[in-house]
């Protein structure tokens, strides 16, 4: 199903061919009136990759004219590059500024895979163990403690050693027992007494018996900083965005490039969005592997590619064919994953990405076990961040694709569904384009 490179239309494609035909009825600047020309129809193939072509972009325009998003970009690639790339909307609502295909956004999760790629490069080097345990290369890991029990009205818990160490399998995994605030409400709620302000954690449970969403991701960030000997921007920029040619992904947006910059926007409880007042991005000197990544949909799209083609782009390989694959992989067994029960409703939705206990975890990456009919393929790659940016990677069709938005809270229900629009109108347009 993957489109060949002489045969894939883009919207710049459609442009010049309409300007074409513009100065073949005459609206060039010359005053004679040009000599009729026969003129060779259309064929069917390329009407109908038109019609596919402009569903996507109606996908698009009409979830911001019914206020789904105020902004969205939104690109698909197969192996070879560009499918579709489109934006709709505006960057900043109060200023009435377009959006722009090279707007800026915040994409939170989305920096997960990016530091998995780190640390599996790491591994192919000899330098970090899969099945090792974490407190090798971070020792204060060895001070993470189970919470055995917890009273939220009284504040009493009890904590006892894991069974097991953390190793960097269950970090890359989600399966090591950390969580999230906002996606655990025993940890929502706990609070350290004086003595154990020490403790690493605490852990949901015993490593690898379970999954959870949580800081895992971070860890594995400063897993790569110790054993690198490099700060993770200096790492992600050395390695995987100067060889994937992704300029405008950053921990620190340039001021240039503030301007580019989309606004947050928050769902109202009307269905609206109301945008937040614009904050230009803060310097930081501290850089989580869990999130914190600024990025555009061309750079994404260039991650996205890279792995479809098993680890290199353009000549430049980031990880062997033989890594591409064991991430792609199921790592958990039979532990099911993805979904997330939010216990902060502000800044979370409950999050169901598959069919139920039909979710699995790569290292790094969502595995969704089923075809969907329509959409992606059995065995696709997929993840999130938390201003409702999403992205799916199909190496059974040769398909990626990716929506930016700028909205809380995560899973909002109006984005999730454009990002399924989406993404069904760009299989319709593979389809016309083999």
């Amino acid at each position: 199903m993957t489109a060949r490179l002489g045969h894939r239309l883009t919207r710049q494609r459609l442009a010049r061919i309409a300007c074409v035909l513009m100065l073949a009825v005459g609206c060039g600047p010359s005053p004679v009136a040009p000599v009729p020309q026969p003129q060779k129809a259309p064929s069917a193939a390329t009407s109908s990759r038109t019609v596919a072509a402009a569903d996507v972009d109606d996908v698009l325009a009409s979830a911001v004219s019914r206020q789904d998003v105020l902004g969205i970009v939104a690109m698909a690639v197969d192996r070879d590059g560009v499918i579709y790339r489109g934006a709709f909307g505006i960057a900043d609502d109060v200023h009435d500024t377009p959006i722009g295909t090279d707007a800026v956004f915040r994409i939170a999760s989305m920096t997960k895979p990016v530091t998995s790629v780190a640390a599996m490069q790491l591994v192919e080097q000899g330098a970090i163990a899969l099945d090792e345990s974490a407190a090798h290369y971070l020792p204060e890991l060895a001070r993470a403690q189970v919470l055995e029990r917890f009273d939220a009205e009284r504040g009493t818990y009890e904590l006892r050693p894991p069974a097991s160490p953390i190793t960097v399998r269950q970090l890359l995994t989600h399966t090591a027992g950390f969580g999230y605030p906002f996606t655990s409400d025993t940890l929502r709620d706990f609070g350290p007494l004086a003595g154990d302000r020490d403790v690493v954690g605490p852990l949901l449970f015993d490593p690898g018996t379970s999954w959870w969403y949580g800081t895992n991701t971070d860890w594995v960030g400063r897993l790569v900083e110790a054993v690198s000997g490099q700060s993770l921007e200096a790492y992600f920029h050395e390695h995987i965005f100067t060889p994937l040619q992704m300029p405008n992904t950053v921990f620190n947006v340039p001021e240039s490039d503030w301007p580019r910059a989309v606004v947050l926007a928050r769902r109202q409880p009307g269905g609206g969005l109301f945008q937040e007042a614009r904050q230009d991005p803060s310097p930081v000197t501290a850089f989580s592997g869990g999130g914190g990544l600024w990025s555009t949909a061309d750079d994404y799209a260039r991650f996205m590619q890279m792995w479809l083609n098993g680890g290199t782009l353009d000549g430049q390989r980031v990880l062997s064919a033989e890594t591409v694959a064991t991430m792609s992989a199921n790592q958990v067994g039979p532990l099911a994953a993805g979904t997330i029960v939010s216990a902060l409703p502000e800044r979370s939705n409950d999050f169901r990405p598959t069919g139920e206990g039909r979710g699995r975890f790569g290292l790094g990456f969502l595995i969704n076990l089923d075809d969907q009919p329509g959409r992606r393929a059995g065995g696709s790659l997929a993840w999130a961040g938390l201003y409702n940016t999403y992205f799916w990677i199909d190496p059974a069709s040769g398909v990626a694709g990716v929506i930016l938005t700028q909205v809380l809270p995560f899973a909002d229900p109006q984005v999730l569904g454009v990002f399924e629009a989406f993404e069904r109108a760009v299989y319709v347009l593979v389809a016309e384009v083999v």
